[in-house]
């Protein structure tokens, strides 16, 4: 669509690709890049005829996280451009999470830090086994912002996540696979493939279903069992 200058945004029937269209900066998450992935995902959520979202990335990266350059100068400048990417990307993982569609990553590249964070909110991830995923922030003198410290370890456990945050190293797809911090990872020569094969699984099963679920899962997460179990 012609108003997106940093992604492309094509759909084909129930499917919607969104794709990071920045690749000689690595797909780098400045606050225009943030409010115009939110606003793509805020036209998808209201369209009816949008079942399954799936986000790429463009050359070599996923995304390789916030661009430094820009949140230094904006910090030292001491504007509001660090609290508005603080506001947007918070609005994006929430998006992700309530949105009544299947929303799924499809990992083609680097995923540092900032761009983790977004990642561990899909309702699915499926990566290149080529892909480096890492919690950069230490490297950077950082704090994040948008849930790392509290996503990351309910899905690869307290320890782990220590170990990827502390470190700052990043891992592989296929590492990222065995301790679970995502569903899959396959060569990336046959990425699309195996995303759209999944997809397709998606589509032949009931979407009110799934959203409601959806739904369900995510509420899950917030409250007690014996909340969910009455909610349910």
């Amino acid at each position: 669509m012609s108003e997106f200058q940093h992604i492309a945004y094509h759909q084909q029937g129930p499917m919607l690709a969104i794709i990071f269209n920045e690749p000689e900066v690595l797909n780098a998450l400045t606050l225009s890049f943030i409010e115009e992935f939110l606003a793509a995902l805020t036209l998808a959520a209201s369209d009816e005829s949008v079942e399954v979202v799936i986000v790429t990335g463009a050359g070599e990266a996923w995304s390789a996280g916030a661009d430094l350059k820009a949140l230094k100068e904006g910090l030292d400048k001491g504007d509001s451009d660090a609290k508005k990417i603080d506001e947007a990307g918070n609005a994006i993982i929430h998006l992700i999470q309530t949105m009544p569609k299947f929303v799924i990553a499809a990992v083609n590249g680097l995923c540092y830090a900032g761009a983790l964070e977004i990642m561990m909110a899909f309702d699915c991830i499926i990566a290149a086994e080529e892909a480096m995923i890492g919690d950069a922030h230490a490297k950077w003198g950082l704090l994040p912002r948008w849930g790392m410290t509290q996503r990351l370890s309910q899905l690869v456990g307290p320890i782990k996540a220590r170990e990827l945050s502390f470190t700052g190293e990043p891992i592989s797809g296929n590492e990222a696979a065995r301790i679970g911090l995502i569903n899959k990872a396959v060569p990336l020569e046959i990425l699309d493939e195996t995303v759209n094969k999944f997809v397709k699984k998606i589509l032949k099963n009931n979407s009110q279903t799934i959203a409601a679920m959806k739904g369900l899962y995510y509420q899950g997460e917030q409250g007690t069992l014996k909340e969910e179990l009455k909610l349910e």
